[in-house]
C-alpha cells in the first residue's frame, strides 16, 4: 500500500528485498542505478571485483546486470522501462543478450571446510540444475555429459573447481556468444573459514576455482564480483592479472553502490519526511567512497523511510562478531585508540586495503583495514608519501549509527559481569569505597579471561581489561562525564581522568592504575599507597583546576591488582 502525499502516492518500501525483477515488478520503492550497467561495460575491464559495505546493494546491483544481459530475460523491456539505461538505444539493443552464470557464496557460513565444500557443491549443482537444457540440444558430447552429471553434491574437489569454467564452455557453445560470470559475496566463505580455523584448506580450493573461472577461460566475455573485502592477492588471486579491483577509495562506481545525498533528501520529499533531512543527515551521512562523499546506506534509509523514526538498523543487520573479538581482544593500543576514535578524534595511519585474514591478529593495523572495508571508519584524506612510498590514511568513524554499534559492544563486554560493572558505576558516583571494592572484584572475575587472548594472559599483564574497562567508562558515563586517560597533565601521566560536564553536580575523578610488584611492596595495600602517591607527586590534578574545579570537588582512586584480585583506595 501507498503513502499518500497530497495528490501523489509515494511507492511502497520494501524491505530486504535483493532481486531486480521483483522490485520493479512489485513497483516497489527503488532508485535508479542503471548508470552502473553503462558505466561497467564501457571500462571494458576483464574482471571486476568491487568491495563495498554489507547491505549496500551489491546483491541488487548484480541482479541488475543478471536481468539486463541475461539471455533468460531477454524481451523483458519492462523491467528496465522508464530508467535511465533505457534512454540509450545502444543498450536497449544490447538487453538479453548474453548467456549469464550467475552465483553467490552469500550463504556460504559453515563452521567446518567439509561442510562448506558440501554446501558449495550444492549452489554448483543447483546451477547446473538450471541450465539442464544443454543435455536436450545435443549440444554435449558423452564426456561432457559425464561431466555434466559428475556435479553435484557429492563431487569431489577437482569437479568443483571445474565447473564454472565447463559450464562457460558449453554456454558460449550453444548461443555461439562468450559468456558473462557474476559472483556475489565472493569473500563469505573466506571470513567464515578464518574464524572457523580452515583457512588454508579454503584459500587452495578457492584459488583453484577462481584460476580456472576467471584466468585460464576462452569462453569468458566479461566477469565481475562484489565482497566486503578485499582478499590479499596473495591468498587467492596470485594468477590474476586480469583483475581490476576496486576499493572503497577508487574512483570508479563511486555513487553505483549506497544512495547519494541527493538521491536521499528527494526520497524525504517524496515521503514527506522533508523537515528529517538533518536528523537523517546526523544518523546516517559520511560514507565515502572514492571522491564522493555524503554516502548513505540503503538499508538504514529505506527503513526510517518505513519506519519514520531513527534507530540502528544497518548495524544491527548483522553481526559484527569479528569485529568485536578482534577490538577486545587486540594490543591496549588498539583499544586507546577506539577511544580516541569514539571521543571524536581521527587516526593517521598506514594500512593496506587489502585484507590479509590470517594476519588480522598479528599485523599492527590490519583491524582497521577491516574496519574500513566494512564502512564502520571512513576516509577523510589518503595520501601518498613519496619517501616511503607508502599511503596514510586519516581515518573516522562513519556516523552517529555506527557510534552507537561501538557503545552498544563495549558495553555487551561487560553484561557477562551479571550487573556487577553497573553496580560498580553507581558505587563510584556514589563514592562508597566499600561498594567499588566488592563489585569491581565481581568485574574483574568475570572479565579478565574474557579480555585474554591467550597468548598475553591478562593474570600477568591486566593492560587489555584495563583499556577495555576504560572503554566501558566512557561510554556508560557520557552523558555525566568527558574520560581521558593515559595523557599529560601536570608534570606527569594519569590513567583515567574523569571531568564532569555539570562539575556543580559531580565530583570529577583521578584513576591510577598500578600492578603489585612483590619486589617492591607487601601487599596490594601498599600498591594503593603507591598509586596514590604518584597521583600527588605528578599533580594529576592540574588539567582540572586549570579549568577551573575546586580541589575539594576532586576524588582520587588508587587501583591495585594482583592476578584477578584487585583493590581500590
Amino acid at each position: 500500500m501507498g503513502k499518500e502525499r497530497g495528490e501523489n502516492v509515494a511507492k511502497t518500501v520494501g524491505i530486504g528485498y535483493q532481486d531486480f525483477e521483483k522490485v520493479r515488478k512489485k513497483d516497489l520503492f527503488y532508485v535508479d542505478k542503471t548508470g552502473f550497467i553503462r558505466e561497467w561495460w564501457e571500462n571494458e575491464d576483464e574482471v571486476t571485483l568491487i568491495t563495498r559495505p554489507r547491505r549496500f546493494g551489491k546483491t541488487l546491483n548484480m541482479s541488475m546486470l543478471e536481468k539486463f544481459f541475461s539471455v533468460q530475460y531477454a524481451g523483458q523491456e519492462d523491467l528496465f522501462r522508464g530508467l535511465a539505461i533505457w534512454e540509450d538505444e545502444k543498450y536497449r539493443s544490447l538487453q538479453g543478450t548474453y548467456p549469464v552464470i550467475s552465483l553467490s557464496f552469500a550463504n556460504v557460513k559453515e563452521k567446518t571446510y567439509a561442510a562448506t565444500i558440501q554446501r558449495m557443491n550444492q549452489i554448483l549443482t543447483n546451477l547446473y540444475s538450471t541450465h539442464r537444457f544443454l543435455l536436450k540440444e545435443g549440444n554435449l558430447d558423452e564426456k561432457e555429459k559425464l561431466f555434466f552429471a559428475s556435479v553435484n553434491f557429492n563431487m569431489d574437489e577437482t569437479t568443483a573447481t571445474m565447473a564454472i569454467h565447463q559450464l562457460s564452455l558449453y554456454l558460449s557453445r550453444y548461443y555461439q556468444k562468450k559468456v558473462i560470470i557474476l559472483l556475489d559475496e565472493y569473500d563469505t566463505p573466506m571470513q567464515e573459514a578464518y574464524v572457523n580455523g580452515y583457512w588454508d584448506e579454503m584459500v587452495s580450493f578457492t584459488r583453484s576455482m577462481f584460476n580456472s573461472a576467471f584466468k585460464t577461460n576462452p569462453y569468458l566475455e566479461r566477469a565481475m564480483m562484489t565482497g566486503i573485502t578485499r582478499v590479499s592477492k596473495e591468498s587467492i588471486f596470485s594468477d590474476l592479472n586480469n583483475l581490476e579491483v576496486i576499493t572503497i577509495t577508487s574512483p570508479k562506481y563511486a555513487d553505483c553502490f549506497g544512495f547519494t545525498e541527493e538521491e536521499v533528501f528527494a526520497s524525504l520529499d517524496e515521503y514527506g519526511l522533508a523537515e528529517k533531512k538533518s536528523e537523517v543527515k546526523n544518523w546516517y551521512d559520511g560514507f565515502v567512497f572514492g571522491n564522493k562523499k555524503d554516502i548513505y546506506n540503503p538499508w538504514s534509509i529505506l527503513n526510517y523511510l518505513d519506519k519514520k523514526q531513527v534507530g540502528t538498523y544497518w548495524v544491527n543487520s548483522s553481526s559484527n562478531s569479528l569485529i568485536g573479538k578482534l577490538i577486545r581482544e587486540g594490543e591496549p593500543e588498539i583499544k586507546q585508540m577506539m577511544e580516541d576514535l569514539l571521543s571524536g578524534k581521527t587516526l593517521y595511519m598506514e594500512i593496506d586495503e587489502q585484507i590479509v585474514y590470517h594476519q588480522l591478529q598479528e599485523k599492527r593495523n590490519a583491524v582497521w583495514s577491516l574496519l574500513v572495508a566494512s564502512g564502520y571508519l571512513k576516509v577523510l584524506k589518503k595520501e601518498y608519501i613519496e619517501k616511503s612510498g607508502r599511503w596514510y590514511y586519516t581515518l573516522t568513524l562513519t556516523n552517529r549509527e555506527v557510534h552507537r554499534m561501538f557503545e552498544d559492544m563495549i558495553l555487551d563486554w561487560f553484561a557477562r559481569s551479571e550487573g556487577n560493572y553497573n553496580a560498580f558505576i553507581k558505587a563510584l558516583l556514589a563514592d562508597d569505597l566499600e561498594a567499588m571494592n566488592a563489585y569491581m572484584n565481581g568485574v574483574s572475575q568475570s572479565m579478565f579471561s574474557y579480555f585474554d587472548t591467550g597468548n598475553n594472559s591478562c593474570r600477568e599483564e591486566p593492560e587489555r581489561f584495563y583499556h577495555g574497562f576504560v572503554l566501558g567508562l566512557m561510554v556508560e558515563l557520557a552523558d555525566r562525564y568527558v574520560l581521558t586517560s593515559n595523557r599529560e597533565s601536570g608534570f606527569g601521566r594519569y590513567d583515567v581522568m574523569l571531568e564532569p560536564l555539570y562539575p556543580e553536580r559531580d565530583d570529577a575523578v583521578i584513576m591510577e592504575f598500578k600492578v603489585f610488584q612483590p619486589k617492591r611492596e607487601k601487599d596490594l595495600d601498599d600498591t594503593v599507597k603507591t598509586a596514590l602517591k604518584q597521583i600527588e607527586e605528578k599533580k594529576y590534578e592540574a588539567a582540572l583546576t586549570a579549568k577551573g574545579i575546586l580541589k575539594e570537588k576532586i576524588r582520587k582512586y588508587g587501583v591495585a591488582f594482583k592476578g584477578k584480585e584487585v583493590l581500590i583506595g
